[in-house]
């Protein structure tokens, strides 16, 4: 198949090709739909919700060369809806002709959480301190440096609590040693390659969800509240209880990144508030972002929707709320909520068409408004 060249902007009938077929892949085929454009999802897994509301699924493999170059001659940009996709994957696109928005650059600082601790520090943003771990003697050496208590992260692919383990004064008189626990933990991380992070005592934690233009134009989402139940975002709430000092401090912190990364599209950058307001980022997420979920009810313009319009090459549009929210994920179980959630005034329910509510699994969210 030929290529089409790629245009700078794309027009109404065009199509925005989306590596992965999660929740974020469908949400972003809805809104893409809506700006009348058509989404081509290409994912691994059969029946993915994504490809329950696209123009067209291609399921193949992220290493399957012939596909991702069938992939690439069937759409008019690329973008990704999780930050696991293979950077091979999108080397294998661009060469095949595709223009990918957010580039190559993000996913490898974003896939590799040393690597993006120090990225976000060489900005001169800061982070909690941390290690690098690759053996058993570099955390003992790292716990001497970063301190107790102190939290152990794979480098790859942990999300939602997953591929971590913590390291508190409590879990070393638990194993009768220093030695022990320190051995426990890193089996716990699969003696995998690792990064040691200090733990930060904030005070709340919140998110800035941000976009920039193709043509260099940035926007940002009033900042968000996020609460965590067992390593998974629970509830997101905006506005966030922070004063304009700290709200600036995020802010310039996420535009850093932006431009650092010569950024096309949305990311979500979350940070620790420190007592007295500072903060601290503790992940970037180049990709539409979950704590963001909420603006597609309470924006005129939602993360999904800004993140197709910079990805097509279209103006951004206006970030600003018309009405206070908060989200709340549903998890596992709690998805039986949709008959209740239903007849509440004031609330959005969302249901991402997954099959199985197992535990631990985001199966929808809820999104309640109120006046601003």
């Amino acid at each position: 198949m030929t290529r089409r060249a790629p245009s700078p902007t794309l027009q109404p009938g065009d199509t925005v090709g989306i590596l992965g077929g999660g929740q974020l892949g469908r949400m972003l085929s809805l809104a893409a739909a809506s700006l009348g454009l058509r989404t081509h999802i290409y994912c691994p897994d059969e029946d993915c919700p994504a490809s329950h509301v696209s123009a067209r699924f291609t399921q193949a493999a992220y290493d399957d060369e012939k596909a991702l170059k069938d992939f690439a001659a069937a759409v008019d940009v690329v973008t990704y809806e999780f930050e696991n996709v293979p950077v091979d994957a999108v080397a294998v696109l661009e060469a095949a002709g595709a223009t990918v928005r957010p580039g190559a650059m993000a996913l490898e600082k974003a896939q590799d959480r040393l690597v993006e601790k120090q990225f976000v520090r060489s900005l001169g943003v800061a982070t909690a301190d941390f290690h690098g771990v690759d053996d058993l003697a570099a955390l003992e050496q790292g716990l001497k440096e970063v301190g107790r208590p102190a939290i152990l992260k794979t480098r790859r692919l942990g999300y939602d609590g997953k591929g971590q383990t913590r390291l508190t004064d409590p879990d070393i008189d638990l194993h009768a040693s220093f030695e022990k626990a320190v051995a426990y933990a890193w089996a716990e991380v699969g003696a995998a390659p690792s990064i040691l992070e200090a733990f930060v005592p904030f005070e709340r934690e919140i998110s800035i969800i941000g976009a920039r233009a193709a043509d260099g134009d940035i926007r940002l989402y009033d900042p968000i509240e996020n609460v965590h139940a067992s390593g998974i975002l629970k509830t997101s709430t905006a506005p966030a209880r922070v004063a304009p000092e700290t709200r600036a401090e995020a802010e310039q912190a996420t535009v850093a990144i932006l431009k650092a990364l010569d950024y096309a599209g949305v990311i979500g950058v979350e940070f620790f508030v420190l007592p007295g307001g500072a903060v601290v980022v503790n992940e970037m997420a180049p990709r539409v972002h979950n704590s963001g979920h909420l603006t597609a009810d309470a924006c005129a313009v939602s993360q999904f929707e800004q993140h197709i319009r910079a990805v097509a090459g279209w103006p951004l549009g206006d970030p600003a709320r018309h009405s206070d929210a908060v989200m709340e994920n549903l998890i596992g179980d709690e998805v039986g909520k949709w008959r209740d959630i239903v007849r509440e005034a004031n609330a959005a329910l969302h249901l991402y068409g997954k099959g199985e509510a197992r535990p631990g699994r985001k199966m929808g969210h809820v999104t309640r408004l109120t006046s601003t």
